[in-house]
C-alpha cells in the first residue's frame, strides 16, 4: 500500500482515486461501473441529495480533505459543518471505499465516526478550515463559512475517531 501519496499531493480527487486499487470488498458493486471512486461518490451524492454536480464536488472535496486531516493529525480536534458533513457521511456509508481509505491512509486501522447528539457552536468549524489550509489543503472557504460556528458534534476522545 502506498501511504505516501498524501505527501505528494493535496488534491482530494487524486487522494480518493488513489485508494481504488485497494478496494477489497464488494468489488463488483464498486469497480464494475467503470467509474473512478471520485465519480462514484459524486453520483451517490447526486442520487441522495438535491444539489448540482458542482456543489457535490465541492462538498466531497472538502470532506476528503477533512477526513485525511483527521487521519494525519489525530492529536488535533477537528470538526465540520452540516454541509461538508454530508460528504463525510457519504464516504463512511460507502463502506468498501471507507475501508480502503482507512487501509491506505490510516495504516489499516478503521477510523470511527462517533458523534455526540448536540452540535457545537464554539467556532471549531472555522478553526478546522484554518488548520486544513495550514497543512496544505486548498479549502472552499465559502463552504466552511456557511456553517461557521455551527459545527459537527464529533468526539475526538474515542480512539481513532473524528
Amino acid at each position: 500500500m502506498d501511504t505516501s501519496i498524501g505527501l505528494r499531493t493535496r488534491d482530494p480527487k487524486e487522494l480518493l482515486n488513489a485508494v481504488q486499487p485497494n478496494i477489497a470488498h464488494l468489488t463488483v458493486n464498486i469497480l464494475d461501473g467503470g467509474m473512478t471512486l471520485w465519480d462514484r461518490e459524486i453520483a451517490l451524492l447526486l442520487r441522495d441529495h438535491t444539489m448540482v454536480r458542482d456543489m457535490a464536488e465541492r462538498i466531497l472535496g472538502n470532506a476528503v480533505m477533512y477526513t485525511l486531516a483527521c487521519i494525519e493529525h489525530p492529536e488535533v480536534h477537528l470538526g465540520v459543518g452540516k454541509l461538508v458533513d454530508i460528504g463525510v457521511h457519504q464516504l463512511i456509508l460507502d463502506t468498501p471505499v471507507w475501508f480502503a481509505l482507512c487501509d491506505v491512509y490510516n495504516s489499516g486501522r478503521y477510523k470511527h465516526h462517533a458523534p455526540f447528539i448536540e452540535r457545537r457552536s464554539d467556532g471549531l468549524c472555522l478553526r478546522t478550515a484554518d488548520f486544513l489550509t495550514s497543512i496544505g489543503f486548498d479549502i472552499d472557504t465559502e463552504l466552511w463559512a456557511i456553517d461557521g460556528t455551527d459545527c459537527s458534534p464529533c468526539d475526538n476522545k474515542v480512539p481513532d475517531s473524528h
